[in-house]
């Protein structure tokens, strides 16, 4: 009886201080510090899962109060890894994913990468540490920093192994360097992309009218059939003039909707990491 409960005393530090880690309420964002507002943790929730929908990149957040309420980890480092691989963030085979942790009181983060991101990804994740995540966690502003870390972590990150960009070659230098004009690049075609049909229109109002010549086009879109996931639709473009009986009439493809996959979505894909990525300390 005294030999087990002397192997009992001499176990017990050892059970009290063994690994846990928290579980996830969301796939995207569980701020267990209570340092994002509201606002920014619905629009990183909304960027994270577009990221998913539209790439299929698994990325998340976490914010905890201090790794050592689970355990007497070595560092945020292992802690991190150890955490990508309980939960099996990103997909089995690519291992694509991401994991944002940030331990408020320990005054640490870290970025972790799957195993499927090389290591010159580890100086963008440590870049996007240094100037976008840590000044703004120095002045406690913290849902800025992370609203603005995650962001440089999706286009550094996530999208150029997603689309099969060229790697970074390491840390981004200061100016307007050739990823920050391709990022400015990249607003533009999105903001032409959404804006398109009302600049059509009012350039359709300046054309003059191939019946009459005067100025005047109007331009109204009908819906034939909706687009749904597994089709495209189709309508009509109607063209007239203000000034006289000119009508054109041309049919237009609706693009097939994405798939909203994620609005079910509750666990992640079974990816791993090996400890890639970097962390930072403020």
């Amino acid at each position: 009886m005294l030999r087990i409960l002397s192997l009992v005393l001499i176990l017990l530090p050892t059970l009290s201080s063994a690994q846990t880690y928290p579980g996830f309420k969301s796939v995207y964002v569980n701020d267990y510090a209570n340092i994002i507002d509201t606002d920014a943790e619905k629009r990183l929730h909304d960027q994270l899962e577009a990221l998913f929908k539209e790439h299929g990149v698994e990325a998340t957040i976490l914010t905890i109060g201090s790794r050592k309420t689970y355990g007497d980890s070595s560092s945020i480092e292992s802690f991190a890894t150890g955490l990508f691989n309980h939960w099996g963030i990103g997909n089995a085979t690519r291992n694509d994913g991401i994991l944002i942790l940030v331990a408020h009181d320990d005054r640490e983060m870290r970025v972790e990468l799957g195993d499927g991101y090389a290591g010159e990804f580890d100086f963008a994740a440590g870049d996007v540490i240094d100037q976008d995540f840590l000044p703004a966690f120095r002045n406690d502003v913290y849902s800025l920093g992370i609203e603005k870390g995650t962001g440089e972590v999706i286009r550094r990150i996530a999208l150029p192994l997603a689309g099969g960009l060229d790697m970074p070659e390491g840390p981004k230098e200061k100016g307007w360097d050739v990823g920050m004009i391709g990022f400015f690049v990249i607003v533009m075609v999105f903001l032409w992309m959404a804006f398109r049909r009302a600049v059509g229109d009012l350039f359709a109002r300046l054309r003059s009218c191939p019946n009459c010549g005067r100025k005047g086009l109007h331009r109204e879109r009908e819906v034939l059939h909706s687009a749904s996931t597994t089709s495209a639709g189709d309508g009509e473009l109607t063209t007239t003039c203000e000034y006289c009986d000119y009508k054109d009439i041309k049919t237009y493809i609706i693009s097939r909707r994405s798939s909203s996959r994620s609005s079910s979505r509750s666990s992640f894909g079974g990816g791993s990491s090996s400890g890639g990525g970097a962390s930072g300390r403020w």
